[in-house]
């Protein structure tokens, strides 16, 4: 369940080299990431309350938040299961990650996670200078350590703050982006912005468009697909997500917007 919400949520899409243009309609090749435009007006201040439904069961709530820190963005996560899944496999993670504003270059993570009988808490750094992700994870039970250092690309954005960085892109039909995400592992991911959708969620009906994404090389290559509804307006709102792994389905609903 928690890679389900990590990606769903998270989108799990990163990027390589920080560009300043916008990208143009059609195919955008090569893995990478574009800068904001100069004017963008981040959703500072605005917490994305999900439910995650599995076959019509509310298995969870997740709550995603953008908000400035000093010269950063931070962006936080929270993901707790419900009812008889919370039973079965609860799950109690938390994910905190700060990245750039001016290229939306990650450069930290802090996750605190409960899944199961599991319990760990990991931080990963960026370091651009030596092209490296730095790991440290400790197994809360045990206290067992581990420390492992990746190359990375230049840039990269995190499974959490890509799916802000979706948001930011002008999300025209047709259009494809690739780029890289990190989580301490890089893989390369394909998002496609497919049709215009009306979706109706417990936050009301919104005109959409659907973008498709999946992870077309590295660690989470052939792992599953993200169907994500944006509303079409310069708010590009998040409003449905669905994640498909290969033992089930997870439904993602916009209940509302938290200020």
């Amino acid at each position: 369940m928690t890679l389900l919400l990590r990606c769903a949520m998270g989108l799990a899409f990163v990027a390589a080299t920080a560009l300043s243009q916008q990208p143009p309609t059609g195919s955008i090749s090569g893995p990478k990431i574009l800068a904001p435009p100069p004017n963008y007006a981040f959703p500072d201040n605005k917490g994305y309350v999900f439910s995650a439904e599995w076959h019509l069961i509310t298995a969870g709530m997740g709550v995603v938040r953008m908000e400035p820190s000093g010269n950063d963005r931070k962006v936080t996560a929270t993901a707790e299961s419900q009812g008889v899944v919370n039973v079965l496999f609860p799950v109690h993670d938390r994910f905190e990650s700060h990245f750039d504003p001016r290229s939306f270059c990650s450069l930290s993570i802090f996750k605190h996670s409960e899944e199961g009988s599991h319990k760990r808490e990991t931080s990963i750094r960026f370091d651009y200078q030596k092209n490296k992700s730095v790991l440290d994870e400790k197994n809360l039970k045990t206290g067992e350590k581990k420390h492992v250092e990746t190359d990375m690309p230049g840039c990269a954005t995190d499974v959490i703050t890509g799916f802000y960085y979706l948001q930011s892109l002008p999300l025209k039909l047709g259009t494809t982006y690739e780029f890289p995400v990190s989580d301490g592992k890089t893989a390369v991911v394909r998002a496609t912005v497919e049709k215009r959708e009306r979706v109706k969620v417990p936050a009301g009906q919104f005109d959409a468009v659907e973008v498709t994404a999946e992870a077309i090389s590295g660690s989470l290559e052939k792992k599953g697909k993200v169907w994500v509804w944006y509303s079409d307006d310069a708010n590009h709102t998040p409003v449905q997500m669905k994640a498909k792994l290969g033992w089930g389905t997870l439904l993602f609903r916009l209940q509302r917007i938290e200020k």
